[in-house]
């Protein structure tokens, strides 16, 4: 009788020296599956991202970019941007510099703060932007239709907003947004 892998299979926790438990599988480790489930999202955005000749965080600040553009009474500043996409504010600076040479965006001097610059898209930058805005959406709803319906969804919503300690409420979504 060959002797069988104790974790092997099993479902639950096993109780370590120190008194915790701990998952038995990686299956049971909602760090690793956590993992996992970002890097099959991340693969999905990848390739819904590459016929607009963008990658995620370039997607991302240029979206937010977008967004926070509409939506406040100015354009926002590098550091707002940074904050807002929970980026580093130099690599936000260098991805910036990149999506101002596409002429995506355009950087230009914080008249309230000298060492600060503010953020606006182009027109090309906002028609490329809704663009992807869409096509990301799309995939999102794809990748995200396994959850179950409405009440799923919500309820997958609710959970990553409390992990990603995001506190601010939804916008009312815009017709034709």
């Amino acid at each position: 009788m060959s002797a069988a892998r104790p974790d092997r299979g099993r479902v639950g926790a096993r109780s370590t020296a120190d008194g915790g438990d701990r998952p038995v599988s990686a299956g049971d480790s909602p760090g690793f599956l956590l993992w996992r489930a970002t890097l099959r999202w991340q693969r999905a955005m990848a390739g819904a991202l590459q016929p607009f000749g963008l990658t995620h965080v370039q997607f991302v600040l240029l979206a937010s970019t977008y967004w926070l553009g509409r939506t406040g009474s100015q354009a926002p500043n590098q550091r707002r941007l940074a904050q807002h996409a929970s980026t580093d504010v130099m690599m936000t600076s260098q991805v910036l510099r990149g999506l101002e040479a596409r002429a995506l965006v355009i950087r230009t001097p914080d008249p309230d703060d000298a060492r600060a610059r503010r953020v606006s898209v182009t027109a090309e930058g906002a028609k490329l932007a809704r663009r992807a805005m869409a096509t990301v959406e799309d995939t999102d709803r794809s990748f995200f239709a396994e959850v179950g319906g409405a009440v799923g969804q919500q309820e997958l919503i609710a959970l990553l907003r409390t992990i990603a300690g995001w506190d601010q409420p939804s916008p009312p979504r815009q017709p034709g947004a």
